[in-house]
């Protein structure tokens, strides 16, 4: 009888650990998506500075500012997995963040912007109304889709010469760049709200403008690299396959930065710059941690990608055949949502079959 309540002494003192375990793990991940968001306040509170003081249109802030800086913890993690790592499967997490990150922005991000409208439309000066410029949204959906179909081609087949064609992805992104920047015509942000880190004064000196920009940027990139560890951690004691959790939800922690920064800018009335945001780190993801996997790696995709890469394409091609259409609603973006729940759904008959 003693070795039997031993025994179960035991069984409940492991759960204990288990179950506290959990708790601090999602705790870590409460705090950190919480650091991430209020970052998130700053960063898109300066890039909408930096864009009115150096003259920079308002599309290029989301497009190329807000991009950039949102686009950079999952292109690290491309670029460390892909340069230095040491064996095939950390270089194939590069590869699954180069088409994750379009997966998710395709189609959980677009199906914030919407979902949020809907959800501030009473507080919303403008309501359940997009205002937006649907030709030059449509026309980044097109850019997309052709860099997109050459990348998931090249990851089809094997050829000698393959790495070389990674530069094209860069030389891509250096046109979209110039194209974006290039747009003086076009207004800059309107009526800014004042620099968080300067509130007294009506035009904030650059060197705070940067400083607030840059320290928020550095938040964001801590908080996310928190969140995607714990998230791993959470697997583990869980019990969930590793690789589940790295199709279906890395890349998802992965791309907060620009989910919540459209939940902000929908809140504010600045669907815009919600809508470049994503665009623009479309673009990046398509190109940039593309190259680099096409130039380290043999850049073959596996089954699971391949589905990727499918639902990706249909979630944009039916995203811009809606802007084609110029019948873009709250409503037609929130259905985007679907495509990554039939995404998810394949992943997990695949991986049972």
């Amino acid at each position: 009888m003693a070795a039997a309540y031993r025994n179960l002494i035991e069984i409940a003192i492991t759960i204990l650990r288990g179950c506290e375990k959990v708790f601090v793990t999602v705790l870590i991940m409460i705090i950190s998506a919480l650091l991430i968001y209020f970052s998130c306040e700053l960063f898109v509170n300066g890039v909408e500075w930096v864009g009115k003081s150096f003259n920079i249109s308002q599309n290029a802030v989301g497009t190329i500012l807000a991009a950039f800086g949102t686009a950079l913890p999952e292109s690290v993690v491309t670029f460390i997995a892909v340069v230095f790592g040491t064996n095939e499967s950390q270089k194939d997490i590069g590869i699954g963040a180069a088409l994750g990150g379009p997966l998710v922005l395709s189609t959980i991000a677009y199906a914030v912007v919407g979902i949020t409208i809907f959800l501030f439309s009473k507080k919303r000066k403008n309501g359940k109304y997009i205002k937006i410029d649907g030709k030059r949204l449509s026309r980044d959906q097109l850019w997309f889709m052709c860099i997109f179909i050459f990348k998931v081609g090249l990851g089809l087949v094997a050829f000698a010469i393959k790495p070389w064609l990674g530069f094209l992805f860069l030389i891509a992104y250096g046109v979209y760049f110039y194209k974006e920047m290039s747009a003086t015509t076009e207004e800059t942000v309107a009526n800014p709200e004042p620099l968080k880190f300067s509130k007294n004064t009506g035009t904030p000196k650059r060197s705070a403008i940067l400083f607030q920009t840059l320290f928020a940027l550095a938040i964001i990139f801590a908080g996310s690299q928190l969140f995607v560890h714990s998230l791993g951690s959470l697997s583990v004691a869980l019990g969930v396959p590793s690789s589940i959790i790295a199709l279906l939800l890395s890349p998802v922690a992965t791309e907060l930065p620009e989910t919540l920064n459209a939940i902000i800018w929908v809140r504010q009335g600045k669907e815009q710059l919600a809508l470049a945001n994503i665009s623009g780190s479309m673009m990046i993801q398509a190109t940039v941690p593309s190259a680099l996997g096409i130039l380290f790696t043999p850049w073959m995709l596996s089954t699971p990608l391949i589905i990727s890469a499918i639902i990706t394409f249909a979630a944009i091609l039916l995203l811009w055949i809606t802007l084609r259409k110029t019948t873009l609603s709250a409503k037609r973006l929130s259905i985007n949502i679907l495509f990554y729940v039939i995404f998810a759904v394949a992943i997990v008959l695949t991986k049972s079959i």
